[in-house]
């Protein structure tokens, strides 16, 4: 008896115990880790505002929904910048919606070039912006730069760091 006892024990300490949070499991969003929760809601389809809050701090992406939050880590060394150019319509943001923010220009390609301080080019790309009007990158914590948008044969810049507290949403960039 005391065998079985100890045994069923011992297969106990085993198992997962780990629960997954209601609200990652009913938005489909159990089993991702940040980097996967940022990157999905980013690139949905779904019309905002979503029917949940997403959003984007520098160490972890926070989700609510009512009273009930949940923040998942992100990356550690790692900074989420969302841009989204603009050419006539902007928002103020600070820390990245992926429920809220909209931007101008929905599903539009751009050349995104992302250069650190020290002449570092830490972003070289053709992208295309998600339906939220936005695109994003990972760069290093503790970096400052400047950003750059073609669109059209218009082009824009702005200045950009990655230190805590500084924001994950840039609407400030105009292609003119």
């Amino acid at each position: 008896m005391a065998l079985v006892a100890l045994g069923a024990l011992v297969l106990a300490g085993c198992s997962p115990t780990e629960e997954v949070d209601p609200l990652l499991q009913e938005h489909g969003l159990a089993g991702m880790d940040g980097r996967q929760i940022v990157e999905h809601l980013e690139a949905t389809g779904q019309a905002r505002p979503l029917p949940y809050g997403a959003s984007v701090r520098e160490t972890e992406v926070l989700l609510s929904e009512g009273e009930h939050e949940v923040a998942v880590p992100l990356p550690s060394g790692q900074h989420y910048v969302s841009i989204a150019p603009y050419v006539d319509v902007t928002h103020d943001c600070y820390y990245h919606s992926l429920a809220t923010c909209q931007g101008e220009l929905v599903e539009q390609p751009v050349e995104v070039t992302i250069t650190s301080d020290d002449g570092e080019v830490l972003v070289q790309e053709q992208a295309v912006t998600h339906p939220n009007g936005f695109v994003g990158f990972w760069v290093p914590s503790g970096t400052a730069g400047t950003i750059e948008v073609t669109y059209e044969g218009m082009a824009g810049a702005v200045p950009f760091t990655t230190e805590d507290g500084d924001p994950t949403c840039i609407t400030t960039l105009q292609v003119t």
